[in-house]
């Protein structure tokens, strides 16, 4: 189960408007709440739909002020027509004896950045991208808690644009790789649970043909993804460049050496949109994670999220696969 399980990332819960009911005993036990934005009003106060009517949102109880951003009106605004998490903090009579409901967005991501906090490098938490950047992916990753997914982080297999890989609104499993404390700023990564390169390999032989996309060009050679976490070189191809789909023909695997020797067949039509991504792992806590074989005849390539003992190389992995949800 991911970590954040209790403070999902807005829109992965039910979103219906809770009744009274409801209400009174998320109250009770702090729980986590999410309903629709209903509209913003003249003074920035939200609107939240409930099953029976509606409950006020104030500007200063809509978003933590540590969030960046969070000064701003677009910040307000831009939650119009989305569902947003809260926790309620009262239910009272007003002066005609109708319940009052008092509900904080506020509360819900402290409650949430206290409990990331918490968590160690190399955790697994469930993540929606929220927006896109030329350096990486914003992710919400609990209750609107903003965190970031660098480029570099994606996959093994370089990128010139997350654009390639993510779409906005997409769910998927991310790595907690580094924590800042004192700002607070979540770090993330993705390329941990796509799969080590014997996973990927295993799933070539030689002689197979299969589709690909071209990453880089270089003078020596043509550098073909067939999965985010494992590239090939082919021939150099002049007519090639990075983004272009071909079907290359697979010559040879080398584990020792983490080379794979492909032949270009021919140029393929593009995709429309990033492809899936074939998640391997997708829960628990990964103290480090080894990309090369254990017969790499070079150091390891490896991420190290914590001190803790390497796994014996004969030990097989907790494999959970999983597809990126839309």
């Amino acid at each position: 189960m991911p970590y954040n399980s209790l403070y999902l990332p807005e829109d992965l819960r039910p979103a219906r408007p809770p009744d009274l009911t409801t209400l009174r005993a998320a109250l009770e036990d702090r729980r986590i709440l999410e309903t629709p934005v209903l509209r913003c009003d003249a003074g920035r106060t939200l609107h939240l739909a409930l099953a029976q009517g509606e409950a006020l949102l104030p500007p200063e109880e809509a978003i933590a002020p540590w969030i960046s951003g969070a000064g701003r009106d677009i910040a307000l605004l831009s939650l119009v027509g989305r569902s947003v998490a809260f926790q309620v903090t009262d239910i009272r009579a007003d002066q005609r004896g109708a319940p009052q409901v008092f509900l904080s967005r506020r509360a819900a991501q402290e409650a949430a950045r206290e409990h990331l906090l918490s968590l160690r490098p190399g955790s697994v938490l469930r993540a929606k991208v929220t927006h896109l950047a030329a350096f990486g992916a914003f992710c919400d990753i609990g209750c609107g808690v903003i965190a970031m997914l660098p480029l570099e982080n994606l996959s093994v297999a370089r990128t010139s644009h997350p654009g390639e890989r993510l779409r906005v609104g997409q769910r998927l499993p991310v790595v907690l790789a580094r924590i800042d404390p004192a700002i607070p700023r979540f770090t993330l990564s993705c390329k941990e649970l796509l799969g080590t390169w014997l996973e990927n390999a295993s799933r070539f032989a030689p002689g197979d043909t299969v589709p690909g996309i071209v990453r880089s060009v270089r003078d020596y050679g043509v550098f073909v993804e067939l999965t985010p976490n494992l590239s090939g070189l082919a021939q150099l191809r002049e007519d090639l460049s990075p983004g272009d789909r071909v079907s290359v023909q697979i010559r040879s695997l080398r584990p020792e050496r983490m080379k794979i020797k492909l032949q270009i067949v021919e140029k393929l039509p593009p995709r429309e949109g990033p492809e899936p991504l074939p998640f391997v792992l997708t829960d628990g806590v990964l103290p480090r994670w080894r990309y090369s074989p254990p017969d790499y005849a070079r150091p390891p390539v490896e991420t190290v999220f914590f001190d803790a003992p390497a796994p014996s190389p004969e030990e097989p992995p907790a494999l959970r696969g999983w597809q990126a949800e839309g």
